[in-house]
């Protein structure tokens, strides 16, 4: 049957007979009121003569990526290849109406376009709506259908869904589809697909599909596939009624997800099949700002092809999964995973920790989150996950922020690591530095974070420190996510190193966790029994500063901490402090590039710490980033100081001779990478269209690296060309990669 015939027939059906429903708000079934004139409504007249021949080019961004070829070519639509184009709203209609009649099966007579829902004195229309095959009457599945972004789409279908009590929602504007489950007027669960005409609900939360496997959860990963950023779910949850459950939410969802995680763990042994098909079926995705991730190709396409791929049924089912539990049934069932994920990685929880939300609401939780696939997650979106989920809670307390990835692209880039270099972050946060710098070394990006064992081995000469525990937990999930679950993170106060002794001595539970870590980190250290001096290659960090240390202890142990007749400051900077033991982790020739207020480099009262800096190391380069590098969190001009420690000695170090005279590479960013709002500033191209990387994902506008070739160089190729001329160490011909 031809679409365009049985959408014309559609439309000329709902002008003729739809029947207007008036609802009050929260009621459980529609009331057929009077008949609705033809002319009184909108409709979508699916008529030869309205059918344009040709989408016009230019000036929108949508994509039709939902759809296949075939069906846009169905319905006579001529899109060129890779060209943008504005996208309505009924176009989309059309395109879905148009899959449900032939890949869903559902007759033309279960169908209504722009059906009217009546509401006090307003009249309101769902795009679609397929109505129930035993009560003709009643809508079964509503459609709600938009162009572009889906901001308020959600909302409007819960509220179409809650009236008309039609149990199964979709949301789509053409490149994303979600699907929806109405258990409640409060509790919408995610659906993997809708039933077709001969399946029922019943269907789909059953064993009458196949066993739900991580090659399945590969397929409809709702971070690529299903087009949603872990941010976006996370909303979703507090909009379920999280924000009211009366808990931490960042402890609840940092055990949800740390559970999810340890259930993909358990079925690694399919993820080098699943990543070998998917590798070789499915295109690129894109992130676009308050979007969700695009996939440059058909889903169904993608999954019928790697279905294809995929044979026999005896892989792991994965059990962080709603379907066929009871709330309190689930909730048994997640919480022997937690506590197998905490025996599997100790020390993140306490061993007799447990879920605190009620049944419910960790109902609500695992079915947001169980369509999602954690393990090797592209790492930008899980951290804007966590970056929101701890802003309000731990950052801003102590001069805390997050770096953005292209900060920290230029940091790590500009020191060129290479493998069997030690690295440490002291104050490492999330954990990011970390991870990049194991990228840089073997040759990654965040965009490819595929980990294999040999990768896996400079891992254990990177260590991060942080006085937070809550970020060491955070940084240590993360480095599970990104594969490098052998980065050691220790929760030690940086600056108190005279007490980290009797923090490793003290505490049966810290010892068992951290001590091989800490043992590991003395390892790299210069014999001094204080912890004092070590001897890392590389250091690279973003130290908390707008506060100040007074405690005298701590103060004495630095030359920056005591004044020039010998007295001890009253007070000093965090941020001052950490520089100066920042140059006590390095060995000589070591180098390091860390962020901080850009005062240092030109108040006058600063200059006694300029002095201090000269004097034990090589200043490389000052770069001063732009203004919004960091909004909305502080409003702070910063820098990047990289620094490289004096060493006359070539057997203690990289040589870096010292010298009273030499060049300083400066630099100032004049694009920061978002705008005075703090969001993200994405490239876009000559139609208006957010453009990819060659991994498919959006790209800063920023002018601090050249981002893979992807954006034209920047301030941290042209430093790594002065750096040549100068024959810094680390960038002379001879360094092994």
């Amino acid at each position: 049957m031809h679409e365009r015939a049985a959408l014309t027939r559609i439309a000329t059906r709902n002008s003729e007979k739809t029947e207007a429903v008036n609802l009050q708000f929260g009621a459980a079934t529609p009331e057929s009121l009077s008949r609705v004139k033809p002319e009184s409504w909108r409709t979508y007249v699916m008529l030869q003569t309205e059918m344009p021949q040709r989408i016009p080019i230019g000036g929108g961004y949508n994509r039709l990526s939902l759809f296949t070829e075939s069906e846009i070519r169905d319905l006579q639509i001529n899109v060129p290849d890779n060209r943008t184009f504005p996208v309505s709203e009924m176009f989309i209609c059309k395109l879905y109406a148009a899959r449900l009649i032939k890949h869903y099966g559902y007759p033309e007579n279960r169908l209504a376009l722009e059906y009217p829902i009546s509401f006090d004195d307003s009249k309101l229309r769902a795009d679609i709506v397929i109505f129930d095959k035993e009560e003709p009457d009643r809508p079964y599945i509503i459609v709600e259908v938009k162009k572009g972004n889906l901001t308020g789409g959600e909302k409007q279908l819960r509220f179409f869904c809650n009236a008309t009590g039609a149990p199964i929602g979709v949301l789509t504007n053409g490149q994303q589809a979600f699907y929806y489950h109405r258990r409640d007027s409060d509790h919408f669960e995610y659906l993997i697909d809708i039933p077709s005409a001969d399946q029922t609900l019943a269907d789909i939360h059953s064993g009458h599909l196949p066993r739900f496997t991580l090659r399945d959860l590969g397929l409809k990963d709702k971070l690529t596939a299903g087009r949603k950023s872990l941010k976006d779910i996370i909303l979703d949850m507090e909009d379920a009624g999280l924000t009211t459950a009366g808990v931490n939410i960042l402890e609840e969802v940092f055990k949800l997800i740390f559970t999810k995680l340890y259930d993909e763990v358990k079925s690694r042994d399919d993820e080098a099949f699943v990543g070998s098909i998917l590798h070789r079926q499915m295109k690129s995705t894109v992130r676009e700002p308050g979007r969700a991730y695009v996939l440059c190709g058909s889903v169904d396409e993608v999954s019928e092809k790697t279905s294809a791929g995929i044979q026999g049924d005896g892989s792991r089912a994965l059990e962080f999964r709603t379907i066929g539990h009871t709330d309190s049934e689930l909730r048994a069932k997640v919480q022997g995973l937690f506590d197998e994920a905490k025996s599997r990685w100790p020390g993140i929880f306490p061993r007799i920790s447990a879920f605190k939300l009620s049944d419910s609401h960790l109902a609500i939780c695992v079915s947001c989150l169980q369509d999602i696939k954690l393990f090797n997650a592209h790492l930008d979106g899980v951290y804007e996950a966590f970056e929101y989920l701890v802003n309000r809670e731990v950052q801003g307390r102590t001069g805390q922020y997050f770096t953005p990835r292209h900060v920290i692209d230029m940091c790590v880039k500009m020191l060129n690591p290479y493998p069997g270099e030690s690295m440490i972050d002291t104050a490492a946060g999330s954990g990011r530095f970390l991870v990049h710098t194991l990228f840089s070394m073997k040759g990654k990006t965040a965009s490819d974070v595929k980990v294999s064992v040999t990768d896996k081995e400079p891992a254990c000469k990177v260590f991060g420190i942080d006085f937070s525990e809550k970020m060491v937990r955070i940084a240590r999930i993360l480095n599970l996510i990104a594969g490098y679950g052998e980065i050691t993170v220790l929760p030690l106060n940086t600056l108190d190193y005279e007490h980290w002794n009797d923090v490793a001595a003290r505490g049966r539970i810290w010892k068992a966790v951290y001590g091989p870590g800490f043992e590991a980190l003395k390892t790299v250290g210069a014999g001094d029994r204080e912890n004092r001096r070590f001897n890392f290659d590389i250091l690279v960090a973003n130290p908390p500063f707008g506060s100040s240390i007074q405690e005298r202890r701590i103060l004495r142990q630095y030359t920056l901490g005591t004044k020039a007749n010998g007295e001890l400051q009253t007070k000093v900077g965090r941020d001052i402090l950490f520089l100066e033991r920042n140059l006590d982790f390095l060995k000589p020739g070591g180098r390091m590039a860390v962020i901080l207020p850009q005062a240092i480099f030109n108040s006058t009262s600063a200059e006694p710490i300029r002095d201090f800096i000269a004097a034990r190391a090589r200043i490389l380069a000052v770069i001063g980033l732009d203004t919004n590098t960091f909004t909305p969190y502080i409003g702070t001009k910063m820098s990047v100081l990289c620094l490289q420690k004096w060493n006359n000695n070539p057997t203690e170090g990289p040589l870096c001779p010292k010298v009273d005279n030499y060049p300083i590479f400066f630099a100032a960013s004049e694009k920061g990478g978002k705008d005075n709002a703090g969001d993200s500033v994405y490239l876009k191209s000559q139609y208006g269209s957010y453009t990819p990387d060659k991994h498919g994902h959006l790209i800063v506008e920023q002018d601090l690296h050249n981002h893979e070739g992807e954006l034209p160089d920047g301030i941290a190729e042209a430093f790594i060309a002065w750096a040549r001329r100068e024959n810094l160490s680390f960038w002379s011909e001879n360094v092994r990669r």
